[in-house]
């Protein structure tokens, strides 16, 4: 009975593997995240010249205050695939699965200051505003997560990686355990993204338009939370690791991982510096911890081969 009832469960992870999480489904997806985004753009962009014409009142709506602001709702969907391709790279590479948390990161920061453009003012006092300090530190910050990405698929391609012909029983079973937890990301990722929108919506038409709301920090929305599944996600990965390999160095990277992880989520809990020093210093801890993680391996590589083959 429990056979019966495992291999189910088998080809129905198997299934929703292949129409969610596959090559062809990665593509559709592609497709279809490029027309939703473009099609949400030139609507937003018509709503803001709906609002300049009065329609909706003399109430000003902050989303629509400003053309530039339309910039935000593709970039939106735009987070929203990166976030697919995060679950869907997650069975194939943990460090790509991680290079991708950093990678959402920095487009939220991105998204932040197209938002935040309209409410600049071009005056002498330029440093002495909060919102003209906001947008300079976003910029900067946005150079600063390029950099580090940059140094962390650089040593994501230096990385050893030892030679498998063929993968053994804990290895088939580890990434076997990945590819389910991708699977079941997928149905978590749609609800919680049904459910922060419905929330956001419903705080919206209750404070009257106000972005000051408890709803109303459009970077927060469903990220927040979505960075809390992710911690949870990376500790079963750490956890299940032992059973491919107990290596002390993989350990004290995937631990790593999870604490970058975990300063991105209070990163949305933060405002002006601390929320870009928790940013920065998530991305800088995980770059730092993969250079030292590749020094370590190189270093176990070299102590397990003979002496000459070593200076060889």
């Amino acid at each position: 009975m429990l056979t019966r009832l495992s291999c189910a469960l088998s080809r129905l992870s198997d299934w929703s593997q292949e129409k969610t999480l596959s090559e062809s489904a990665r593509k559709r997806s592609e497709q279809w995240v490029f027309f939703i985004a473009l099609t949400s753009f030139f609507v937003h962009l018509a709503l803001i010249g709906l609002h300049y014409l009065g329609v909706f009142g003399d109430n000003r709506i902050d989303l629509l205050s400003d053309p530039i602001i339309a910039i935000y709702t593709p970039f939106s969907f735009i987070l929203v695939y990166e976030v697919y391709l995060l679950i869907y790279f997650l069975p194939a590479s943990i460090t790509q699965y991680i290079a991708k948390q950093y990678e959402i990161i920095t487009l939220i920061v991105i998204r932040r200051i197209f938002k935040d453009i309209s409410d600049l003012e071009l005056t002498s006092s330029w440093f002495q505003k909060k919102e003209s300090l906001q947008f300079t530190c976003d910029i900067i910050t946005t150079l600063l997560l390029f950099a580090l990405l940059f140094v962390f698929y650089l040593l994501m391609n230096k990385a050893w990686r030892p030679v498998i012909k063929e993968p053994d029983a804990a290895l088939s079973q580890f990434i076997a355990i990945k590819k389910h937890l991708s699977v079941l990301l997928v149905p978590v990722f749609l609800l919680l993204a049904i459910y922060s929108f419905s929330t956001w919506v419903i705080d919206m038409i209750q404070f009257g338009n106000d972005l000051s709301g408890p709803g109303g920090n459009l970077n927060n929305i469903f990220f927040d939370d979505f960075f809390t599944v992710l911690i949870l996600a990376d500790v079963l990965l750490l956890l299940f690791s032992f059973v491919h390999r107990q290596s002390f160095a993989k350990v004290i990277r995937n631990s790593g991982f999870i604490i970058s992880t975990v300063m991105l989520k209070l990163s949305f809990s933060a405002t002006g510096l601390l929320n870009i020093s928790l940013i920065l210093g998530a991305v800088f801890f995980g770059v730092c911890i993969l250079f030292l993680y590749n020094q370590y391996e190189r270093l176990s590589v070299k102590e397990a081969l003979p002496t000459t083959q070593i200076g060889a």
